[in-house]
């Protein structure tokens, strides 16, 4: 993925959003957040950062950009590119969120959370860089990262 590019790293919508409140914290729980309506639908993204950063697929959610963050002085952010960053907590190393700069849009990975929406893994993207050796046996929407970069420029005005 090139530093030019913007993924949206999630195909669900807000319209897809749930209504339940949920939480979530890191390893150590010195970070919590609370997110007010996050997306049933887990997103695969096989892309060669997220491969990187996590060492294989990041598993995450849509929470939007309605999130509160409780620890906050715990967090490190990572500019990984120039439209999104990355947040890692600085006591255990969990990653907490991949936050696009132009709207605050955070997505969550999934197995932070404690509560929240019964969660299903409905989409993968970036689906051309994952890696041969698995496979989900998920039935899911996929979309190539030339797919992905069409999607978010025929959304924007």
């Amino acid at each position: 993925m090139s530093t030019n590019e913007t993924p949206t790293h999630t195909t669900s919508t807000a319209q897809n959003a749930s209504n339940e409140e949920a939480n979530g914290q890191c390893l150590c729980g010195a970070v919590s957040f609370t997110c007010s309506s996050p997306s049933p639908g887990v997103g695969a993204c096989h892309c060669s950062t997220c491969q990187g950063w996590g060492g294989g697929p990041l598993l995450a959610v849509d929470c939007g950009s309605d999130i509160a963050f409780q620890g906050a002085g715990h967090i490190s952010i990572y500019a990984s590119s120039q439209w999104a960053e990355r947040a890692f907590c600085q006591v255990c190393g969990s990653h907490l969120f991949y936050r696009l700069k132009h709207d605050g849009k955070h997505i969550v990975p999934v197995g932070l959370f404690r509560d929240g929406p019964a969660f299903h893994l409905d989409h993968q993207i970036f689906i051309d860089e994952k890696p041969d050796y698995f496979s989900f046996a998920n039935v899911t929407h996929n979309m190539t990262g030339a797919e992905v970069f069409a999607q978010v420029q025929s959304e924007q005005p």
